[in-house]
């Protein structure tokens, strides 16, 4: 069986804050957001809604590409949702 990475966007249902994660387990991960199983950032800022995602099957590449999106500006990140989801729409029920 083949495994994959996701890298991800959430962000609290006014769109205002933006997070960026890694995981081997996308649905689980998210899950575990929404249900705020997990302490820290996105409990805090009750980051609930996942907006974006890319897939990889190599984790080094994945882990790469999180640091780089999380390096880029706000801008750059909104240009990458708006590219694959310009409703910014919750995309946890389409996985």
């Amino acid at each position: 069986m083949e495994k994959y990475y996701y890298i991800y966007i959430m962000t609290n249902k006014n769109n205002k804050v933006l997070y960026t994660g890694v995981t081997s387990d996308l649905k689980r991960r998210v899950y575990e957001h929404k249900e705020k199983l997990i302490e820290g950032f996105t409990k805090r800022y009750n980051i609930t809604k996942l907006i974006y995602y890319e897939i990889y099957r190599d984790a080094e590449k994945a882990i790469l590409r999180e640091k780089q999106i999380k390096g880029g500006s706000r801008a750059k990140k909104e240009m990458l949702v708006n590219g694959f989801n310009p409703e910014w729409r919750d995309l946890y029920t389409e996985l």
